[in-house]
């Protein structure tokens, strides 16, 4: 059975399944996707159901995802933690860039926490390191963020084992964010670092965007119809029996999908099963 909760940063208990609102905003993560009610309801459900981690970003939307989730959720409940990102800008649907300079992580940071209405972000993830500056700068700007209590906790979004690591020696990281999911395991020596260090992995991405379904038909339909549960499901209770640090965040803008998701964590997987899955990777 896998274990149900994750303590991030070594102080706040989650339950491991959480929600992504990349899906409540319109393709390519720009505009809505539909009213703001439909939205409001759909989180709502996710906390009611038991969802304590809910992930965002400000360039969903762009600033719409937080916009939605202070005007559903504040004030927050004290189990509720929401985590968000900066250093990347959006300009059209599909179209962003990086922006990691110290004073745009610090404005970003404070419109957030405004869009929250947070006084404390309990988990900040920079969206991507920014090439055209020094790493030191930009984890600098973070940990400055972090000692005026603005950030509780700081994340980091697709990054390699040896940033990753560079990166522990100047501050603590309580998260990662990388592509992970019953097919794609490139990552996996992120992952062991994250294993190593009690840093949580929010595997995005950890439906496959559909393909698990198309490219592991049989292996995951085998294993969904033992437990008479669908094929994402399955790919869901895979990576929370993959790895304790495992935390995904699946999103949709769909109430069933939603009941279909949180579902997965009660789908408890045998060690035959567990090795069939593992041999997909």
């Amino acid at each position: 059975m896998a274990n149900e909760t994750f303590t991030l940063g070594g102080d706040l208990p989650l339950r491991r399944l959480g929600f992504g609102t990349g899906g409540l905003v319109g393709p390519g993560y720009w505009g809505p996707r539909a009213g703001r009610a439909e939205a409001h309801a759909l989180l709502r459900t996710a906390v009611e159901r038991g969802v304590t981690l809910i992930d965002t970003a400000d360039n969903y939307g762009p600033d719409l995802a937080e916009e939605l989730i202070a005007e559903a959720l504040h004030p927050y409940g004290e189990r509720l933690v929401v985590a968000t990102k900066g250093g990347v800008v959006r300009t059209g649907p599909d179209q962003w860039h990086v922006a990691g300079s110290p004073e745009q992580l610090r404005r970003q940071c404070e419109a957030s926490l405004r869009r929250l209405r947070l006084e404390r972000i309990d988990l900040y993830q920079l969206h991507r390191f920014d090439p055209a500056v020094p790493m030191a700068e930009q984890l600098g700007a973070l940990a400055e963020l972090r000692a005026e209590g603005k950030v509780r906790h700081i994340g980091l979004d697709t990054v390699t084992a040896e940033e990753l690591r560079l990166a522990l020696e100047s501050v603590p990281i309580a998260s990662v964010q990388n592509a992970y999911n019953l097919l794609n395991r490139t990552s996996v020596e992120v992952l062991a670092v994250c294993e190593a260090n009690g840093i949580a992995f929010l595997p995005y991405y950890p439906l496959g965007s559909g393909s698990l379904t198309r490219e592991s038909a049989a292996a995951v339909t085998s294993v969904a119809a033992a437990h008479g549960a669908g094929p994402g499901q399955i790919a869901l209770a895979w990576l929370l029996h993959h790895s304790p640090v495992l935390c995904p965040t699946p999103g949709t803008g769909s109430p069933a999908h939603l009941a279909e998701n949180l579902d997965a964590a009660t789908v408890h997987l045998t060690a035959q099963e567990l090795e069939l899955l593992d041999g997909l990777g």
